[in-house]
């Protein structure tokens, strides 16, 4: 067995976590976006990784324009893999005439619950926090608040 440095664990030596998010061109169907994905896959699973999770986010609006598209196919992998078959994975991305951008981030874990791109807008909460005072919407109604009577005022001048 190989000695691993002391500052790594044995876990991190063999086989790190990593999170990938590509983004491929609008103007491709969600199904060759799929083939995209899948062809990543077997390139990870075929070096002996595993994908933990796979996330299609759908097309969303880019904040600036890369290679004249305005919108793009986002993709998140989870996975378990060695470094080899991270890097030819991302050789196969910058290959691809399709991918406008990709990124590979090492984690310490692998997340098991659903990103937040793919959490309901209620589980995440309100934008800018102006929802948080408000009740649901599932059935509660605000009770409105209660007016003083308005005292009838005469006019000044006019007595009776």
């Amino acid at each position: 067995m190989a000695v691993t440095p002391d500052y790594f664990s044995h876990r991190e030596y063999l086989m790190p976590y990593y999170e990938n998010v590509f983004v491929a061109r609008q103007d491709i169907s969600s199904t060759q976006v799929d083939a995209i994905a899948d062809a990543m896959a077997e390139i990870i699973t075929n070096d002996g990784g595993t994908i933990a999770r796979r996330e299609y986010w759908g097309l969303k609006s880019l904040a600036y324009r890369m290679k004249k598209n305005k919108k793009g196919h986002f993709v998140l992998f989870n996975m378990d893999a060695s470094i080899d078959t991270v890097r030819e994975m991302e050789r196969q991305l910058g290959l691809h005439e399709d991918v406008l951008r990709f990124m590979t981030l090492r984690t310490d874990d692998l997340p098991e619950d659903a990103s937040v791109m793919t959490a309901s807008r209620g589980e995440r909460g309100g934008r800018y926090s102006r929802d948080r005072g408000r009740p649901e919407q599932s059935g509660e109604t605000a009770k409105p608040a209660e007016s003083k009577p308005a005292e009838t005022a005469e006019p000044a001048g006019e007595e009776s």
